[in-house]
This record gives structure tokens, sequence and C-alpha cells, in this order.
């Protein structure tokens, strides 16, 4: 005769789920108010680039010569600056901007710092000398400076090159501008990264479970990408959450000097620079148009921070629930 198998009620699965690790990091974020003032700024900044088009009332390079500097009205919630454009468009799609810009040089640090980490940390040797010196030599640098004299010395060139091959629509797109801006960032951002991922492999490669599929003949990289990384991702994750903010502010400064996303292209930096020695102290009644856009970029950026300094407290394996 078969006997019945219990099947676990409601209740067991619910409380397997709550257990489960990704819901414990969701509630310790939840619980810390930081944290989740700067994960709802981040979802609020995300959606907004997804839905722009449908956000902003008006094309973000749109001119109307008979609304020039207007106030914050309710046709223009931002007002327009000195080419009648709607200030709250350009923000709006300011943000898409700097998604993309986020997203694409986190690309590019993780297609460079994660394998160069981790064949630094697991190999050794020479290996580790070579790409750790390279790291070295950009570590010398100040960071931003050496990302501002990258980006000024590569964009001329590449803009001359595009025009003299006959790319000159190409070049006044503005594709380039963000070419540059994630070349520059991406070249200087890896070698944190690297060293990062170096040092969790080395304490990791040395454990019981790495040494085991080591010796039963398990290949090298499967050893890596199987044990090694998946055991290490926790502060990778926290580290890369942190920086995110930095990548957005270092657009900011890149398009604020003119070697990052050039006007028309919508960028908060360049809507500051646009603004800000125009008005600033001759019209020091329109200072929303400077006050909007950088209230906007300075939020953004603390949340990004205010995110990571939470998400790497839910992710401490101290923290007692």
């Amino acid at each position: 005769m078969t006997q019945a198998v219990a099947l676990p009620d409601s209740n067991q699965i619910l409380k397997r789920r709550m257990h489960s690790p990704f819901v414990q990091v969701v509630l310790r974020i939840l619980g810390n108010p930081p944290a989740t003032l700067g994960a709802l700024i981040i979802i609020a900044m995300i959606l907004t680039a997804i839905f722009a088009p449908f956000i902003a009332p008006y094309p973000y390079d749109l001119q109307n010569l008979d609304a020039v500097t207007q106030a914050p009205s309710a046709a223009h919630w931002f007002g327009t600056d000195s080419l009648g454009r709607d200030m709250f468009s350009r923000v709006v799609w300011g943000a898409r901007s700097a998604v993309f810009v986020i997203i694409m040089v986190t690309v590019v640090n993780l297609t460079l710092g994660l394998p160069l980490g981790a064949m630094a940390g697991y190999f050794g040797g020479w290996v580790d000398s070579v790409i750790m010196r390279v790291a070295d030599i950009l570590f010398a640098f100040p960071g931003l400076l050496f990302v501002f004299f990258i980006a000024a010395t590569i964009r001329p060139s590449i803009l001359s090159w595009a025009r003299s091959a006959g790319l000159g629509e190409l070049a006044r797109s503005g594709y380039l501008d963000y070419a540059v801006v994630i070349f520059a960032l991406g070249v200087i951002g890896w070698a944190g990264l690297a060293r990062l991922i170096r040092a969790q492999v080395l304490s990791i490669k040395e454990r019981e479970y790495v040494m085991g599929a080591t010796a039963i003949g398990v290949p090298t990289w499967r050893v890596i990408m199987r044990h090694v990384l998946p055991n290490s991702m926790a502060p990778i994750i926290v580290a890369l959450s942190m920086s995110l903010g930095d990548i957005a502010m270092s657009e900011g400064y890149l398009s604020y000097l003119g070697i990052g996303l050039q006007p028309p292209a919508p960028s908060w930096g360049n809507i500051l620079a646009d603004n800000a020695g125009r008005y600033w102290r001759t019209f020091p009644q329109m200072i929303w148009l400077v006050f909007i856009p950088g209230l906007v970029l300075a939020s953004v950026v603390f949340a990004f921070n205010f995110f990571g300094d939470g998400l790497n407290e839910a992710l401490n394996p101290e923290v007692v629930d």
C-alpha cells in the first residue's frame, strides 16, 4: 500500500522564503532608512531613464526663443534656459545619459577588472606582477585628473579622425562623446576592482574546497568560475554599488569641463556648465537654472553612497539578525 507524502504547507514555504539570503539582505536594507532612501532614488532614476520619452513634456533640444529664461511654471516645471529649452525635459533626458554611462563603464570595469584580478590572485608569479604593476601605474596619478587628461587628449583626435574619414555626421551626433567618456572612465576604473578581486582570490584559493577541486583534476578556469569568484562576490558587489555614484559624478565633471557630453546632448554636467557662468552672478534671481540640476546630481551621488553603505551592512556576515 502506497503511503501518502505530506506536502509542506504554505506557512512552511513562506518561512523558507523568509530565511533565504536574498530576502534577508532586502529586509536589512529596508531596516536602514538612508539605504532605503538611496534605493528609492536609484529606482526613480532608472525608471526616469527608461521612460524619458514619455515623462519629458518636450524634446530635450527643442528651442523656443519666445520663452527664454522663464521661471518655473505650469508650462515649464523647472523653467527654461537661454535658448528656451525646457529644463525639466533636459534633466529627465540627462538621467538617461547618466544611466547609460554608468552601465557601460561598469561593464568595462567588470570586463577588464574581473578576469585580470582573478588571474593575478590565482596564478601569482609573473602574471600577478605584470597586472599589478600596470594597476600601480594607474594609481600613481590622481584618478580624476588622469580621467580629465585622457578625455581631453583623445577627444580632439577622435573627432578629427571622424571628420577626415567622412564621418562628420557621426561626430556631430554625440555618440563619440559617449565613447570618449566611457573609455576614459573605464581605463581608470578597472584597476581598483582588479586589486579588490585579487585580494579576495588570494584568501579563497587556499580553502579546502578549492584545493580539493584542483586535486581531482577540475580545470583551472572552472575552479575560478565555479568556486573562487562566486565566493568572493559580496565585497565586489558592495564596491561596485558604491562606485556607481563616482561614475555619475565623473561624467558630470567631464561634461561640465567641456570634454564629456556636449550640447545638445543632455547631461547634468553640461546643463550646469551652460547656466553656471551665465547666470550665477549676472542674474542671481535665476539660480534655479544651476540649483536644480546640481541638486539632482548630488542626490544621485549620495543615493549610491547610502545604498552602498547599507548593502555593505546587509552583506556583512557579522551582522546579527
